[in-house]
């Protein structure tokens, strides 16, 4: 709801550009971990000092971000391992961790490198999980991302989503960028850009297409851009705005927000443009639409109770209820793919924080401080939330915290206002 208003009031100008090789990196920042976190032991890989980008490195860096894991030293261990069964469980309980990575990165006739690892369970011995690629040195990064997502797995029984992508938009003086970059913020790539607002991305359930708003036309317009060819169709060119596009689980229609009719409501339609229905009437403002996991109902934010409130609309028979009762203001919402609940955003005291709901329960934790979070995003595995924030100063940035509340990231670009993240699915 708060976008929506804020997307009513934005000057429009006319001035699009096309994507330009202008990168905005972001650093990803732990401020805050899980109560107990699980040490581990990672080794460098058997000839992984001939390359100049390792893969342990990263696979380190992607088991701590979690805040799930801490690692240990393993300077010191000789002879070094680099097999499952060459791994001598004492020499790696004696410095604390409980489990131990081991590897090996092998050069190939063709050029590309066979790449090997084992995850030892140091405690009871034996090995837990082993993997094996054959990659090109371009896939280093890709690679130690599926590694680190196996390890997490096994270790925790959750999938992995190191190996997802962002998306984000940066502002930089008049200049908008759409961005999408991996997980741990690393090969930021710029899919659009423009000297107007850009807003709402949303990803296409394969990941392979991109949905947005864009003001470049004088008003609010939703594209569909493929990220492969980087070709881009209009999706929603309504008279009126045309905004907070969500896609449906099958990956065939999308929920939009038209106000075609006169007022601010939600409509499907389908991915080509076509087949525009409108789900509801009322009076109200409805906006904000997100597809629960089995695409059956419809999270949506409304005024139509006096105050902005997230119902949900079952979409075969059309009933609608109200899922938030406590507070004047509670928005955004965004269904958690494990089914069991959603985020939003909600104001308390004059700050905006992102919280989370049980269906089951209705109960509802915080887990942000404000004063201005908005723009929830889940992870696959709905164990992190990736959202916007505002440091002291008023600069946008990203933020992230476990569903849980005790884990805590900041993620900054330098000289830029980062915004509107969305958190991609799995890789297929």
């Amino acid at each position: 709801m708060l976008r929506f208003f804020r997307l009513l009031l934005f000057p429009v100008a006319l001035a699009f550009l096309l994507p330009t090789p202008v990168r905005a990196q972001l650093t990803i920042e732990i401020v805050g971990g899980a109560g107990s976190a699980i040490p581990i032991a990672i080794v460098p890989f058997e000839n992984e000092s001939s390359y100049p980008l390792g893969i342990t490195g990263i696979v380190g860096a992607d088991l701590q971000r979690s805040g799930l894991f801490k690692l240990t030293d393993t300077g010191g261990v000789s002879p070094r391992p680099f097999r499952a069964e060459d791994v001598r469980s004492g020499d790696f309980r004696a410095r604390g961790a409980d489990a131990v990575v081991v590897g090996s990165m092998r050069p190939q006739p063709d050029g590309r490198i066979d790449v090997r690892f084992a995850l030892v369970d140091a405690v009871k011995g034996g090995q837990l999980a082993g993997m094996s690629y054959v990659v090109t040195p371009a896939q280093f990064r890709a690679t130690a991302h599926k590694i680190a997502d196996v390890i997490y797995q096994a270790l925790t029984g959750d999938v992995g989503v190191f190996s997802t992508r962002i998306a984000y938009i940066t502002k930089q003086g008049p200049r908008f960028q759409l961005f999408v970059a991996d997980a741990d913020g690393e090969n930021p790539q710029a899919v659009v850009a423009s000297n107007e607002p850009l807003l709402s991305p949303a990803w296409s359930p394969d990941g392979s297409r991109l949905a947005y708003v864009s003001l470049e036309n004088r008003k609010p317009v939703v594209y569909v851009q493929s990220l492969a060819t980087g070709q881009r169709q209009v999706l929603a060119n309504f008279r009126g705005s045309n905004s907070a596009p969500a896609w449906a689980p099958d990956g065939r229609r999308l929920a939009v927000t038209l106000t075609k009719d006169g007022g601010s409501q939600v409509f499907l339609i389908n991915a080509d443009g076509t087949g525009v229905q409108r789900l509801m009437s009322s009076a109200s403002i409805d906006t904000e639409a997100n597809f629960t996991p089995d695409g059956r109902s419809i999270l949506f934010t409304s005024d139509r109770g006096g105050t902005p409130q997230i119902y949900r609309l079952d979409i075969a028979s059309g009933a609608v209820a109200r899922l938030t009762f406590e507070g004047s203001y509670n928005a955004s919402a965004r269904a958690t793919p494990d089914g069991k609940g959603f985020v939003f955003v909600r104001r308390e005291g004059g700050r905006f924080q992102v919280a989370i709901q049980d269906y089951a329960t209705r109960q509802v934790q915080v887990l942000t401080q404000g004063p201005l979070d908005e723009s929830p995003s889940v992870s696959p595995n709905s164990k992190l939330i990736l959202y916007a924030a505002m440091e002291r100063g008023g600069r946008g940035i990203l933020a992230a915290v476990s569903a849980d509340g005790r884990v805590k990231q900041r993620l900054v670009a330098p000289a830029t206002e980062v915004r509107e993240p969305a958190w991609g699915p799995l890789p297929r």
